[in-house]
């Protein structure tokens, strides 16, 4: 990701910002511009719920280029208390603790860096609510 794109999306990262349809509700993360349910492009901007459930999860072994050190971790979709559902990484417990339907609240977590003097990304996460 470049730069100024992770400087642009700032905002929607840090504060769960998604989009709901203003026909038929629907929410989405990341924000859209055109509903999926009812084709409007009616969505306006709206803060999430920070807390939800995991509906399924993965652990990874095998990451992506820039994640090698990072392995193993989590990844879920987490149903949040609204509705919407979202990718995320599940941080702050062991893989054998997790299990669907486990209650978890967004965090704010470092996501990666650039080098060894270069750009740090941070974002958010979610951790099992104990």
């Amino acid at each position: 990701m470049s730069v100024p794109r992770h400087w642009r999306e700032i905002p929607k990262r840090y504060r769960l910002i998604g989009s709901k349809c203003s026909n038929c509700g629907r929410t989405y993360f990341p924000p859209r511009n055109v509903c999926r349910e009812c084709g409007t492009t009616k969505l306006e901007e709206v803060k999430l719920s920070e807390t939800g459930r995991i509906i399924t999860w993965s652990v990874v072994h095998e990451p992506p280029r820039g994640f090698e050190r990072y392995v193993p971790y989590v990844i879920a979709i987490v149903e949040l208390d609204d509705g919407t559902r979202l990718m995320s990484q599940i941080t702050d417990c062991e893989p054998e603790e997790l299990q669907i339907g486990t209650r978890v609240h967004a965090v704010f977590r470092k996501i990666r860096e650039e080098g060894e003097s270069g750009i740090i990304y941070y974002g958010y996460k979610f951790k099992p609510i104990k």
